[in-house]
């Protein structure tokens, strides 16, 4: 009975250590150390947040950039993170990739069905993926330009200025958020 005790008072101990003064230690180094003082990156338009920079947005209309498409709940819902679970021989998978490639041609005429980035089509792991590649961005410089009325120079501008080097030119590849893009496109304007 004695070791039971002990064994009881040691968990307890352990359970009060890891649940409140580990969590403690790791948010005070996030205060310090950690980008943004450990908070999520906000991005903002005119004084105005206008959304979290690392969860995807549902951007639908010409004038704007496109992200990835999203398989979690509804649209970028940070509550039902997830991909879709469907192999690359679904039948059902398939078809939602066909819908998403004619959506994609409607709004990009200018392109063959060939040139129309994976990437632009199927969703990323978690769904929330709040970046595209820069071919990607430069697939929709034509639409964004037409649609805004602006020279496709001035938007691929903006699209070069906005793009993100690899962690220490070495760690990841190069990447271009697409509600930085968004905002720097509403800002040029």
């Amino acid at each position: 009975m004695k070791t039971l005790l002990k064994s009881f008072k040691i968990t307890l101990a352990f359970c009060v250590f890891f649940a409140v003064f580990y969590v403690l230690i790791l948010w005070l180094f996030a205060q310090v150390a950690g980008p943004n003082k450990g908070n999520a990156e906000v991005a903002t338009l005119d004084g105005k947040v206008v959304g979290a920079a690392n969860v995807g947005q549902n951007f639908t209309k010409d004038t704007y950039f496109w992200g990835r498409p999203s398989c979690a709940g509804d649209g970028y819902d940070a509550t039902s993170s997830s991909g879709s679970n469907k192999g690359p021989t679904n039948p059902e998978y398939l078809a939602e990739l066909e819908a998403r490639i004619d959506t994609f041609l409607v709004h990009h005429p200018y392109l063959n069905r060939s040139e129309v980035p994976a990437e632009m089509v199927t969703a990323s792991g978690s769904g929330l993926d709040p970046d595209i590649t820069p071919a990607c961005a430069y697939v929709q410089v034509k639409r964004v330009a037409q649609a805004r009325g602006m020279h496709e120079e001035q938007v691929k501008e903006i699209v070069d200025k906005t793009i993100e080097k690899p962690l220490l030119g070495l760690f990841g590849t190069e990447k271009v958020n697409v509600l930085k893009l968004n905002i720097a496109l509403e800002k040029a304007k």
